[in-house]
């Protein structure tokens, strides 16, 4: 018996049965969810009603994450998942739907925020956030240095995290239907909640 996606075949709110007047229809059908994982990309195509075209990711080891606050998009490997609002075994199994909120690699928005503001970030207590490139920097590229230092601001829960070298991330894009993990960092009242979510558990 195939997948539908109509309601026909449900009950009412009230509990009565409904009537099956017709079949199954083609247009109707659905499909079996991709459970994508992380690992060595492995990408299917999918045809669909109109020729057009769905990409299944049954594997994805890494995605386009955002830092919204800064203005700054990379590239960067996906480490796990850690947290699902709505199912549980998605933890358990690791996978990668919309909405999750996974552990993605710091080291790319790292090494872009300390050659931007030109000072360290995720130090431990003691240490000098003083940058330790040497090369030597025009007299203009060190004032627009210490203007960006003048305007620069991060969260401590942020910070904290550079310093582990992971970073909390949520899928925004939809893996099974695009064939990327695409999403944005966590940061402000958002990460919070979701901490406190995972404290929890």
């Amino acid at each position: 018996m195939g997948i539908t996606r109509t309601g026909r075949l449900k009950r009412r709110e009230t509990g009565g049965r409904r009537a099956q007047f017709r079949k199954k229809r083609k247009f109707e059908l659905g499909r079996p969810a991709a459970m994508t994982k992380i690992g060595e990309k492995n990408i299917h195509s999918v045809r669909c009603r109109g020729g057009n075209l769905k990409f299944r990711a049954l594997r994805l080891e890494a995605g386009n994450f955002s830092w919204g606050t800064e203005v700054c998009t990379r590239k960067v490997r996906v480490l796990d998942v850690t947290y699902n609002a709505s199912n549980n075994e998605l933890v358990r199994t690791k996978t990668l739907v919309k909405g999750a909120i996974i552990l993605v690699d710091a080291h790319p928005f790292k090494e872009w925020y300390e050659s931007h503001y030109g000072c360290k970030i995720g130090v431990k207590k003691g240490q000098s956030t003083a940058s330790d490139d040497t090369t030597k920097k025009s007299s203009s590229v060190q004032r627009k240095m210490a203007s960006r230092q003048k305007q620069r601001s991060i969260e401590g829960s942020l910070d904290h995290q550079f310093g582990s070298g992971r970073l909390l991330a949520k899928v925004t894009s939809r893996p099974g239907q695009s064939g990327r993990c695409d999403g944005v960092i966590l940061e402000g009242a958002e990460l919070a909640f979701y901490q406190k979510q995972m404290a929890k558990k």
